[in-house]
């Protein structure tokens, strides 16, 4: 029987932990099975727009974006979510995103600059972006409500 190791472990033996995301929190950057996360040791405090992965008190891992750094805790949010999460420390923090390889083949650092500018604007108009997620899961509920009644 093989046994699983966990993130942390992989990052300590390895260096680095290379995998594929469950769940779409982060699109449209990260895709759900499509594309590969490249997560490094953390080396000292984190900035603002980092993608750290971490671990809630749960046992749930997690990997969203820093939206503000404060004195003893992040504010982060996924990119694909509009309710941030207070109250992620340094303790939780297991590792943060340094690069994305998109469909096993393109490289993209997280100092790319086609990755800078996606971030800051994507980051940078919050308000707006956490509005339009809102509408569009709204709309696409009631759609969806709609198509079962006129299916029943």
């Amino acid at each position: 029987m093989v046994k699983k190791s966990t993130f942390e472990e992989e990052l300590k033996k390895n260096g680095k932990l290379v995998y594929t995301n469950v769940g779409d929190s982060m699109k449209p950057l990260i895709r759900q099975g499509r594309d590969l996360l490249v997560i490094e040791p953390v080396h000292g405090r984190l900035k603002k727009y980092d993608v750290p992965l971490y671990k809630r008190d749960s046992g749930q891992y997690v990997l969203h974006r820093i939206l503000k750094v404060r004195k003893n805790d992040y504010v982060i949010c996924g990119d694909n979510r509009w309710q941030k999460e207070y109250g992620i420390t340094d303790r939780h923090i297991i590792g943060v995103l340094t690069a994305v390889i998109r469909d096993g083949k393109k490289n993209i650092p997280v100092t790319d600059r086609k990755y800078l500018a996606y971030v800051h604007i994507w980051c940078d108009f919050f308000p707006v972006r956490a509005f339009a997620v809102r509408v569009y899961r709204k709309l696409k509920r009631t759609f969806l409500k709609l198509k079962k009644r006129m299916l029943q």
